[in-house]
């Protein structure tokens, strides 16, 4: 028998499933490397997927209840968007009469120009200069529209507006900056010269979360405090599921029944680009932690299948003076690892996949899982493996047969 035929492929293959399962011990714990890492791939990934179907779902599902009116922009000779018209006064009274309109308010931010917004009357010189949070006027339901929540206290309400109450409800991130943490006392922020009373903090903002660091107050008492306010330019709705045809129909007309195609109605463009950024932000951080965790398994793959080259030095030698040759004894290796590695994928994978849709179920989600790699987990495996045991099956090729028997 030649040596080329003791050591061909089938005997690689057999010599190399016998290294695999010769110690059991050993085999569990480079397996367990492995498994760790893909699983913790698969997991992190089918995780990672699973929350953002559920955030587009929740997303779709505010983009389906909530829809903003405004002027349509139109191009200038100089080539300058500008509005077509401004909204009535009345814009979110018109509109709430309206089928299929569950809530509205209108919007309008105040130019503050020089004027700032701080918690005490008395500018002292020696403080560090803030940002001043902004101020936006509304007049109607802006909690029922913007799916708002309040931490504490009130909003304004029809009875504000009409005595232009000096009230302010602020965002929970303006009272934050102010130095407001709490309504008792009854706190007062001042808008350039004027005092107003905070009656509210809001907690969140669903779909306008540009408000949680802003001051609210009426559109009334803006108006009479800031001669230069312009016309408010955003009428945000709250419809009902399945209204969307027929409120982006009827209230242009409401609004501007002369000219309707002055008016504008479409989804809010802060939920799409909150969606898009958010889902992108989860995907890189359950990537990153998935990859980090599979060069983790590679390395335990590294070192064990290094442990195992120092074991069977002998064995090495043995093989050498029998008429193995060194790409012969690197392939042998080579093939432990990539076989290791794939067992540690398969099993890995299904661990993974497994425990995504547990938690989806104790979560009542959809799970969402990527067949592709949970299929190509095997592959993914073998090769992470074949890569790990690359410079241990590399060492063992270089060993010297007289060496290694005298070893």
């Amino acid at each position: 028998m030649t040596g080329r035929t003791r050591f061909g492929p089938t005997a690689l293959i057999g010599e190399a499933l016998e290294g695999v399962g010769s110690k059991p011990s050993r085999l569990l714990i480079t397996v367990l490397g492995t498994m760790v890492g893909i699983g913790a791939l698969v997991l992190t990934i089918g995780l990672g997927q699973t929350a953002g179907g559920q955030l587009t779902a929740h997303f779709d599902s505010v983009a389906a209840t909530h829809v903003e009116a405004a002027p349509t922009s139109v191009k200038g000779a100089d080539g300058d968007g500008h509005a077509s018209s401004a909204l009535p006064r009345d814009a979110a009274a018109r509109a709430s009469a309206l089928a299929g309109v569950d809530a509205s308010v209108l919007l309008g931010e105040v130019p503050l120009g020089d004027s700032t917004v701080t918690a005490v009357p008395v500018h002292d010189p020696s403080s560090p200069t803030l940002t001043p949070p902004p101020v936006w006027a509304a007049d109607g339901d802006l909690l029922g529209a913007l799916d708002g929540r309040l931490a504490e206290g009130r909003f304004f309400d029809g009875g504000h507006q009409q005595r232009a109450d000096r009230v302010a409800v602020l965002g929970k991130e303006a009272a934050d900056k102010l130095g407001i943490h709490s309504l008792a006392g009854g706190p007062s922020v001042f808008i350039g010269s004027h005092a107003y009373s905070v009656i509210g903090i809001l907690e969140s903002v669903d779909t306008r979360r540009e408000l949680q660091s802003a001051a609210i107050v009426p559109l009334a008492a803006a108006e009479r405090d800031f001669p230069d306010l312009p016309p408010p330019g955003i009428l945000a709705l709250k419809i009902a599921v399945g209204a969307t045809d027929l409120v982006s129909h009827q209230v242009p007309i409401a609004l501007d029944s002369a000219e309707p195609q002055n008016i504008t109605v479409a989804a809010s463009p802060t939920t799409t680009a909150l969606e898009g950024g958010v889902r992108n932000d989860l995907d890189a951080v359950f990537v990153l932690i998935g990859v980090i965790t599979l060069l983790a398994g590679g390395l335990g793959i590294a070192n064990v299948t290094l442990l195992g080259v120092s074991e069977r030095t002998g064995e090495i030698g043995l093989r050498r003076a029998l008429g193995a040759t060194r790409p012969q004894i690197a392939a042998q290796f080579a093939l432990e690892s990539l076989i290791t590695g794939a067992l540690g994928g398969t099993i890995g994978a299904a661990v993974g996949v497994a425990v995504v849709v547990a938690v989806s179920a104790a979560s009542g989600w959809t799970p969402v899982l990527d067949l592709a790699l949970a299929l190509g987990s095997t592959l993914l495996g073998g090769l992470v493996g074949l890569a790990a045991g690359a410079y241990p099956a590399l060492k063992a090729a270089r060993t010297e047969p007289a060496d290694a028997l005298r070893s």
